[in-house]
């Protein structure tokens, strides 16, 4: 029997993933967790197949857990799981160590192909997804400025452009004022950018925004 962790914050949720498993012959969810911490602490105490990895819970954020979590069991399969359109997450998982990266509306169509995928020591890749990563290949596209962004940064970067407030961004990602004023001054440094607005409307035109 394939050993399922699921990782979300949202009782819902989990419960639509649960359903969809359990349709699945061989396969079991044996285990839910709803923050970071307890997915790693979860992945201590016992043995899992596959880890299904919602990138937005509370506290530690999605990718600072996967690459902790890759370091500790990298040959554990993860399949990210997120609210987030592709163009913001899915070449960072990926180059986290993701095997898979879904949007939530393309989990209950695709979640069962990807497992199946991803058990097979494959790495899975959503139509959408694979589209818009040739169209880059195809037109040589040069890297956006937002790739320079390390991952805290970037995420920073879509806490401001989303209009959270310092001490909200702050108190989200569990640091000081004084460290998300930081990352915000390097951010614009690295983009060029002079203005929280420049932020915003660059976020626009990309589609970083939800």
């Amino acid at each position: 029997m394939i050993k399922i962790l699921i990782a979300d914050d949202h009782p819902i949720f989990r419960e639509g993933l649960r359903k969809i498993i359990g349709e699945i012959p061989g396969m079991e969810v044996t285990g839910e967790a709803c923050n970071g911490q307890e997915v790693l602490s979860k992945l201590q105490t016992d043995n899992y197949d596959v880890v299904l990895l919602d990138i937005s819970m509370p506290g530690r954020s999605g990718l600072d857990v996967l690459k902790q979590l890759k370091t500790e069991k990298p040959q554990l399969p993860v399949v990210i799981l997120s609210v987030y359109p592709e163009e913001q997450y899915a070449i960072r998982s990926f180059k986290a160590g993701a095997s898979a990266y879904l949007t939530k509306l393309e989990a209950a169509n695709e979640l069962i192909a990807a497992l199946k995928k991803v058990l097979q020591g494959g790495k899975y890749v959503s139509s959408t997804l694979a589209e818009k990563m040739a169209f880059i290949l195809e037109n040589g596209t040069d890297k956006p400025l937002h790739e320079k962004l390390s991952d805290r940064e970037y995420q920073v970067l879509l806490l401001i452009v989303s209009g959270k407030k310092t001490r909200e961004i702050a108190q989200e990602m569990f640091l000081s004022p004084r460290t998300v004023g930081t990352y915000r001054m390097r951010i614009l440094a690295k983009m060029n950018m002079k203005s929280n607005a420049e932020l915003t409307r660059y976020a626009i035109m990309n589609h970083l925004l939800v």
